[in-house]
């Protein structure tokens, strides 16, 4: 690869680095009895309950635990499978499946309504919330199967349904989300969300278990009549045809006791991409902080966009688009998109474009993402593999594994929903960043391809 392609992949790591929990956790003012924040003091007279919940729930507890000078009564931390896990807080860790439903995430979800119904007025609970949580919290409804919940939510996924439709639905089976932990918790409850999320929608990170919802059941029938899923989930049908089963509203006095406060965002994070790449000379202009649509139609748009560009520019997303199933392969919906890019960009020298996920998980890949540039199909082409077939069968992992434009992080301990960086050299002639320069490195060097570990299909 180029060293414009390593320099967005320093830009991506620098915008991890912003939303580390341990960097978003300065935000805090911690006091002897609790913390400050956002404008509210949390210092409860009797205990002090932690709990984490997500992707990012063991490193948000292990900052929060390491820095708050209150000792916790009550640590409950629940996570799926394959997360980070600080050594500190690993004895308080639960984990559980995602992006599927399993047993143990009935079972877990129960242990920590229990808890919380529990307590008393004067106890406090902080909820450190990240994305990965609607999931992990899928209690479903009395008398709902877990594997309902389970399927349903596999072909939502599978046919293309926006993390949006998917939580509507989510929040109106499930006995812990929208709203409905809160409504079970008698002290006072102060949730930190690190939102993979856009702002406005604040409500769907982690499906809101602590937020009132906006959202209606008949919101969620209208989604699986969308996708033409009325008659295979009748069960689920049912239950979303009860008004007894909505879930809470803006103005409910059982969220009154609720507090919910942004703590990091994919805003930092592209923050933090800009500076460095401004550093390096780049005119940065920020496309959206709301990416979606069909990762594929995306990523060909994207491409084309850099195709064109100017030399210098640099062009900055955050969000998250979806993938439509259509074949049995192997990827994710960063790699798709940067898949898709690479066809537009093919042949354009100087140019690349990089989407990854920030949490290091992308789709059913070990990937974070790809980062492609003009040379990418013919690499790709010289190892036997055609970016046509892959789009088809949806194994965009089957072709970028082995090759140097994959990213394989593993698990980042983050998740602010995923970043595309996209450069032009600022020279047409030129593809070695300034910092780069300094350090004498040549023109066109190769970082060289090593094979990612996790292997391929």
């Amino acid at each position: 690869m180029t060293p414009l392609a390593e320099l967005a992949r320093r830009a991506f790591a620098a915008g991890l680095a912003a939303v580390n929990p341990r960097a978003v956790m300065e935000k805090l003012e911690f006091l002897p009895e609790g913390f400050r924040f956002g404008g509210h003091t949390f210092a409860p007279a009797g205990k002090l309950v932690v709990v984490a919940v997500g992707k990012a729930g063991a490193t948000m507890a292990g900052a929060f635990l390491g820095r708050c000078p209150r000792p916790a009564d009550e640590v409950f931390i629940y996570v799926p499978y394959g997360s980070p896990v600080p050594a500190a807080v690993a004895p308080y860790t639960r984990f559980g499946s995602h992006p599927g439903v399993a047993p143990e995430n009935a079972v877990q979800t129960a242990a920590l309504l229990e808890l919380l119904s529990g307590l008393h007025p004067a106890d406090g609970v902080v909820l450190l919330l990240s994305g990965g949580a609607s999931a992990l919290l899928s209690l479903p409804l009395p008398g709902l199967e877990i594997d309902v919940l389970d399927r349903l939510t596999g072909e939502l996924l599978r046919r293309g349904a926006s993390i949006y439709q998917l939580n509507t639905v989510r929040k109106h089976l499930s006995l812990a989300l929208g709203g409905r932990l809160a409504a079970r918790c008698p002290g006072m409850l102060f949730t930190l969300v690190l939102a993979d999320v856009p702002l406005p929608e604040l409500h769907m990170v982690g499906s809101g278990p602590t937020l009132a919802d906006p959202t209606t059941r008949l919101e969620a029938l209208a989604v699986l009549e969308r996708f033409g899923l009325i008659e295979e989930f009748p069960a689920a049908v049912a239950f979303l045809h009860q008004p007894a089963w909505e879930t809470p509203k803006p103005g409910d006095p059982a969220l009154g006791r609720s507090i919910t406060k942004l703590l990091g965002s994919n805003g930092e994070a592209l923050t933090a991409v800009a500076r460095e790449l401004a550093a390096e000379g780049f005119r940065v202009q920020l496309l959206t902080r709301f990416l979606r649509g069909e990762a594929r139609s995306v990523g060909r748009l994207l491409g084309a966009m850099v195709a064109a560009a100017s030399p210098g520019a640099a062009f900055l997303a955050g969000g998250e688009t979806t993938v439509q199933v259509r074949g049995s392969g192997v990827g994710g919906r960063n790699l798709e998109l940067a898949l898709a890019a690479s066809l537009p960009l093919a042949g354009h020298e100087h140019r690349c474009l990089l989407a990854a996920a920030t949490d290091g998980k992308d789709g059913t890949s070990p990937a974070a993402g790809a980062v492609v540039d003009g040379q990418t199909l013919q690499r790709a082409l010289k190892a036997g593999r055609d970016p046509l077939v892959a789009l088809e069968k949806n194994d965009a992992w089957g072709f970028f594994v082995g090759q140097p434009e994959a990213i394989v992080t593993g698990p980042t301990g983050t998740n602010v929903a995923d970043l595309v960086i996209a450069l032009v050299a600022p020279r047409p002639a030129e593809t070695v960043p300034r910092r780069a320069r300094t350090l004498g490195l040549p023109v066109l060097a190769s970082s060289g391809a090593t094979k990612p570990p996790g292997g391929g299909r």
